[in-house]
């Protein structure tokens, strides 16, 4: 592994080309190649960031020699090229969803631990700006103790076989989120309601306890839309303050009890950085780069996506039993 990193990205869809955005511009990484499943669009993106497509993974590996690859697949078609990767003992970041099945999780991530692979998982949403303030002032005890924590999102679908693709893909994030702020989910209580698209379940509403004896919720949708105003939200409520994050990257307002003033991060004119949310990903890369070249874990292990998926095996265990299931 030389000075500049040697990076392949596997998946030539939307949100792929946010990954090779990244590794094509930074000067500490080459993009050596795109792999895709269709050849011609493999093709374009590849020529588009003046790099190899390739549409078999062993050809890739051989030719390119990557020191790092990543995963950027459709939701539902994670676990069979990660575990090959895997076995070929490469090093990977890959998206979130980990994958939908527990048992598909433990395999991977078992044979990561076994072969001492890094094995990171992008959950860019901690990365934002009012994500990381929010973090510093709940850890400086602003908040005093949390009382209550809330998470709602939702917009357009993005439908695939599963009738949990909205748990699942999307609100991994938020399930992720509270954990990341406010600590350990430790039971969930759910509701979940098919009546737009039936056997999908688009739109879920869950009660929440942290082990720390807060309460809290998440809603989260697939019935709604990304241009409505206020798509997003966390509110964290404690006993000597509250904080709010608003779409993710656009404002963070922290208020203490009992004072009308309130202090709000907005990004400044030139900021365009911090206001932007596919930022957010470059942000982690940033992290993620520092800690594979000091051979230190991942700055988010891919055993957080495992963690998210067994709180939304939990959900929807509830759901199905109507019970409160523990964690």
């Amino acid at each position: 592994m030389g000075d500049v990193l040697r990076v392949a990205v596997v998946g030539a869809g939307g949100w792929g080309a946010q990954h090779a955005r990244i590794f094509s511009r930074r000067r500490d990484t080459e993009l050596v190649g795109i792999a895709g499943r269709d050849p011609g669009r493999t093709a374009a993106r590849a020529a588009a960031f003046d790099t190899t497509p390739y549409t078999d993974l062993d050809t890739m590996l051989d030719e390119a020699r990557p020191d790092l690859v990543t995963v950027c697949l459709p939701n539902e078609a994670h676990f069979e090229p990660t575990l090959h990767l895997l076995r070929r003992d490469v090093p990977l970041l890959v998206e979130k969803p980990l994958v939908f099945s527990l048992d598909e999780a433990d395999k991977l991530l078992a044979e990561a631990a076994s072969r001492g692979l890094f094995f990171a998982i992008n959950l860019n949403h901690r990365f934002a700006e009012p994500v990381a303030r929010a973090k510093a002032a709940i850890d400086a005890g602003e908040l005093g103790d949390v009382v209550f924590a809330t998470w709602r999102f939702g917009g357009e679908p993005n439908f695939g076989t599963s009738p949990h693709a909205n748990l699942i893909e999307t609100q991994v994030h938020g399930i992720d989120m509270l954990e990341h702020l406010c600590g350990p989910i430790d039971s969930v209580a759910a509701q979940m309601t098919d009546m737009t698209r039936p056997g999908t379940y688009t739109t879920l509403a869950v009660a929440l306890r942290f082990s720390s004896g807060a309460v809290g919720s998440l809603v989260g949708t697939y019935d709604s839309s990304y241009a409505y105003p206020g798509t997003h939200l966390v509110e964290v409520n404690g006993t000597r303050g509250r904080l709010l994050i608003e779409d993710t990257v656009k404002r963070l307002t922290v208020s203490a009890a009992g004072d009308p003033t309130r202090r709000v991060w907005e990004a400044g004119y030139f900021d365009d950085e911090a206001r932007t949310f596919e930022y957010t990903f470059d942000r982690h890369v940033e992290r993620l780069l520092g800690a594979f070249r000091a051979g230190e874990e991942p700055p988010v292990h891919a055993r957080e996506g495992r963690r998210a998926l067994a709180l939304a095996h939990a959900i929807i265990r509830s759901f199905e039993e109507g019970a409160r299931v523990a964690v």
